[in-house]
């Protein structure tokens, strides 16, 4: 409960939120005074809240005679189905501004590479790129696939596709070969980017031979075009069908201006992928509109981002913060991208970024944030971080202590903003307010035009106490649903199952008094010991507090006709997991959560397997446990730590 931030009065009357409140007041006969106000307006009063949002954010597009069609429906509900626009003709507005010298992108590649692009530039190549997809046969409704780093060329592309109507898909080059085919064998794209290699770790990765093999297993690909990414001039050798992505835009130095085509608001956009740890993953389709206004609320409102800022999150292709983070264009701010080991040369790299440039939302997953306070890293050191107002994290729970660590040890007037949303919805259900204090580990809001709910197992509300995440009412980036889900069952079942007309999230979560929120972990990984659920993340907080401990992953075992708790922990170098310490993990834990968290079992491991967006997966460390079958390791990025999980002797006794 503990207050560790509040806004100024001139911070407050600054904040785009003020404006929107007003704004909304004064269209609507509104007496909106504060962001609950406001909220309670946006869902009570969803139809005239999107009206008012798109006109506010300078939506370029039709609106359309209705708002809002089979409202009751979830999934059924479709909003502006008679509107009409381009996510990147909103996304490359301010080029149009009479300085379009100014700069729309700031990439750099660990000490490897950097580049400025101008607004100018940068919509020159959008408009030569489309014209190559245009000479490839891309039409409204093909796939565009893109395996790139995080640089301004992935952008250029999926906004080149999207000009046409075409709907693209990514992945990071990270990903092995049957990570990538287990995409995009199942989008089928027609056209198909990639890259010679990547950096990572001040290393040089040549991935020619993973994208011959690739190509190989993709016949749906009639065109692959490679960027000389890690070496400039280097050569296609063995690619198939493949042209160098320079000489192929050579061709079209004449077109400097993209055409953007206007499709209607739920024309499929893009297709994103589930990490698909229990199986291939899913191929969730976004549409135009909705993925649009939805980010724009996030960037505008509970972001606060405007024009002239620098905003930036740390991300790869392979997750949904990248289509969240290339949104940020829309409101004239500078997007940031960084590509490669935010360790790498050392852990300072990304506040050094920060500092140099002014960067003033500053984006970051949870577990970097529990690393930087393990390693005790002081971004102190760098600067003052004088441009910073919000710093945002998502990816997992960000826990107490690493409040308290960004607020002593990077900057103290600064927003922390915990956010939780995911690819499901391109989007946060639980996001932030510059206008409301922070209060130690909390969650600060739901999300504008959100119904968040807390539901119990019978589907009843609950004020105070630990449920299911829940969205009562539809929103506009609900997915239009799976690629290949021809009679929508896969896509139901995903989300509605549960809670006929709910969208059930599956996140484990508790309001707070300030009217926060406490995510306690993925609902389908919560522990249930004697019939009691038990959220992860109380368990985590505990834990790695201990300055022995570096990192840890807690499941459930199924034992004796109940559930025992297992804890398995990696040390610090040179810690040993004596009895003693065994001890005082099990105090730990005892007296900051309760004996009913306590493991049975404490074992340590050396490594412990994560997605390539850096979440641990307890899932697939279960199954390993109980000696079932991991369906796709390709969605993790150190498959390898499973085999840390397996024949566990003393897991085998009571």
């Amino acid at each position: 409960m503990t207050m560790l931030w509040q806004p100024s009065e001139a911070q407050i009357a600054s904040a785009n939120l003020t404006k929107f409140q007003a704004y909304i007041n004064e269209r609507f006969d509104r007496d909106c005074r504060s962001f609950w106000d406001l909220h309670d307006f946006s869902v009570h009063d969803n139809e005239r809240f999107w009206q008012g949002f798109w006109d506010f954010a300078g939506v370029i597009g039709e609106q359309g005679d209705r708002v809002l069609v089979d409202g009751d429906k979830m999934p059924g509900a479709r909003y502006f189905p008679d509107g009409s626009l381009s996510f990147a003709e909103n996304l490359l507005r301010p080029a149009e501004r009479a300085d379009s010298d100014e700069i729309a992108l700031i990439f750099q590649a660990e000490d490897k590479k950097a580049e400025q692009v101008t607004w100018r530039d940068l919509i020159a190549q959008v408009g030569r790129m489309q014209a190559l997809l245009l000479e490839c046969g891309v039409e409204e409704g093909d796939r565009v696939g893109f395996v790139l780093p995080n640089c301004p060329t992935s952008i250029v592309v999926a906004m080149a596709a999207n000009a046409i109507g075409a709907v693209w898909s990514s992945c990071s080059p990270d990903f092995g070969v049957n990570g990538i085919l287990d995409r995009f064998s199942q989008t089928q794209p027609k056209v198909l980017v990639v890259c010679d290699g990547y950096f990572y770790t001040g290393k040089a990765f040549d991935t020619r031979e993973k994208f011959t093999e690739v190509l190989a297993q993709l016949p749906s690909v009639e065109r692959c075009f490679m960027l000389g990414f890690a070496d400039e001039q280097a050569e296609v050798g063995p690619l198939p069908r493949t042209e160098r992505l320079d000489a192929a835009l050579a061709r079209h130095t004449e077109a400097t201006t993209p055409h953007f085509a206007r499709l209607n608001f739920n024309a499929p956009m893009v297709i994103m992928f589930s990490s698909g740890t229990t199986g291939k993953p899913k191929c969730i389709v976004h549409g135009q509109g909705g993925v649009l206004l939805k980010q724009l609320t996030e960037h505008i409102l509970h972001n606060d981002t405007r024009p002239g800022d620098r905003t930036f999150f740390f991300t790869t292709c392979g997750w949904m913060m990248w289509n969240w983070l290339i949104t940020g264009l829309q409101t004239g701010a500078t997007v940031m991208l960084y590509d490669g080991s935010p360790f790498a040369p050392d852990p300072l790299v990304l506040w050094r970024f920060a500092q140099e440039h002014g960067i003033t939302g500053m984006g970051l997953s949870a577990k970097y944030v529990d690393a930087l306070n393990k390693q005790e890293v002081r971004p102190k050191t760098v600067g003052d971080f004088a441009a910073m107002r919000c710093i945002a994290s998502t990816g997992s729970t960000l826990v107490h202590e690493s409040f308290d660590y960004l607020y002593e040890h990077v900057k103290t007037d600064v927003q922390v903003m915990s956010c939780s949303g995911g690819t499901d919805l391109l989007g946060c259900f639980v996001s932030g307010a510059v206008t409301l204090p922070v209060y130690r580990g909390e969650l600060q809001v739901p999300g504008l035009a959100m119904d968040l709910q807390v539901y119990d197992d019978d589907g009843e509300p609950m004020r105070d106490g630990r449920g299911e995440l829940v969205c009562a009412k539809p929103f506009p980036s609900m997915p239009l649903g799976f690629w290949g889900d021809e009679d929508g069952s896969r896509y139901h079942s995903a989300y509605y199952e549960r809670f006929p007309n709910v969208w059930t999230h599956g996140d484990f979560i508790e309001m707070t008094e300030n009217h926060g929120y406490i995510i306690h972990g993925r609902s389908d990984a919560t522990l249930n010991p004697s019939g009691v659920r038990i959220g992860t993340a109380e368990i985590y907080r505990q834990v790695e507090t201990l300055p022995q401990i570096k990192e840890s992953i807690v499941i459930g075992q199924p034992w004796a006709g109940d559930t025992r708790v297992v804890l398995f922990v990696v040390l610090q170098e040179g810690e040993t997991l004596t009895d003693g310490l065994r001890e005082k993990i099990k105090v730990r834990i005892r007296h900051g959560a309760s004996p009913r968290h306590v493991p049975a079992k404490i074992v340590e491991v050396i490594d412990i397997p994560r997605t390539r967006s850096g979440k641990i997966v307890e899932l697939a460390v279960r199954s390993v446990v109980m000696g079932e079958e991991v369906k796709n390791v390709e969605a993790l990025a150190n498959a390898e730590a499973l085999d840390h999980f397996r024949n566990i002797e003393v897991l085998q006794e009571d």
